[in-house]
């Protein structure tokens, strides 16, 4: 299970926070004003060791690993989640920084709804799983790694009984340069389409807005979910397992629904404090759901050094 809060002091050290709500979308601009030093990486490393333990005993169990290894250990080379290609890692980074912003920000974002995160889901990240599997037995076996289906983050919120009245649903993104161009080929698609009348190069569509209009009200995460705390925490999570169930198998789903984009990555050379990558006053014009929306953007300088410190450190220091 997850049960490590965020690390506040440190956050509020490192990030200046800038958030508004209009109704029902909220934006929040975390921008970076501390570097990135050591220190940070001790504040960080119990939330993302918390995070990534349901899947590291998981992955290490199935592929027989020890879980702390020594150097000469069979399979030492293949820990979860070191092992993993840096583009992998830095995905992992964005969903693990979704599930830190939603805690440690709720007053912030559309709604104030007490988020709880009970674990993650990098365990059903199946390639992942092959990728260790081939790695452990053959060091040489190193390649990138497929995405994971389904939502990037779930998170959910509780009623006085435990049961699950309203769910997060995170969709993470990381770029090395957060320009322009970079963010609008995420929100809106790659530029591989072409113009009926000028016949010039535009968006294709099939980006962010277009994945979160589309997606069906009760998230496959959340049967995920279920099942994850069905396995690690049955009896604390009765209530919540049993109206899991009953959302997801419902003739009508009714379940109230908050979609969470985060673009995370370095900001661009040219980047002025404050600007924003996504609108601030109102929900961009391509976001058709029914459903809240908040929309974070973590701006960080040096954001690789941070990633692969803190990766190459978990269950190190």
């Amino acid at each position: 299970m997850h049960t490590e809060p965020p690390p506040s002091a440190a956050l509020q050290g490192w990030l200046d926070a800038n958030g508004t709500v209009e109704d029902r979308y909220g934006h929040l601009l975390l921008e970076q004003v501390q570097p990135i030093d050591p220190a940070l990486i001790d504040a960080l490393r119990p939330y993302f060791e918390s995070a990534h333990l349901d899947a590291r005993e998981h992955f290490h169990q199935q592929v027989g690993i020890d879980l702390h290894p020594d150097a000469a250990a069979p399979g030492a080379h293949a820990c979860y989640p070191d092992c993993l290609p840096p583009i992998t890692r830095r995905g992992l980074f964005g969903e693990v920084i979704t599930g830190l912003v939603t805690q440690a920000y709720a007053d912030e974002l559309v709604g104030q709804h007490p988020w709880s995160v009970p674990i993650f889901l990098f365990r059903f990240h199946s390639d992942v799983e092959n990728y260790l599997w081939d790695l452990r037995y053959d060091p040489s076996r190193k390649r990138q790694v497929f995405g994971r289906f389904g939502s990037d983050f779930v998170g959910i919120r509780l009623d006085a009984a435990g049961r699950v009245v309203r769910v997060i649903v995170g969709e993470a993104k990381w770029r090395a340069s957060l320009t322009d161009s970079a963010v609008a080929a995420l929100l809106h698609g790659e530029k591989d389409a072409t113009c009926p009348t000028s016949g010039k190069k535009i968006h294709n569509g099939r980006g962010i807005w277009f994945e979160v209009n589309r997606d069906s009200v009760v998230p496959k995460g959340l049967r995920q979910l279920q099942r994850l705390l069905e396995l690690r925490d049955p009896v604390n999570h009765a209530s919540a397992i049993a109206s899991m169930d009953a959302a997801i198998t419902a003739t009508t789903p009714t379940l109230a629904r908050t979609n969470l984009v985060v673009i995370a990555g370095n900001g661009a050379k040219t980047r002025e404090k404050l600007s924003v990558l996504v609108p601030w006053q109102k929900p961009p014009g391509e976001y058709q759901s029914a459903h809240d929306l908040q929309v974070v953007e973590l701006i960080l300088d040096g954001g690789e050094a941070l990633i692969d410190g803190l990766y190459s450190s978990l269950w190190k220091a």
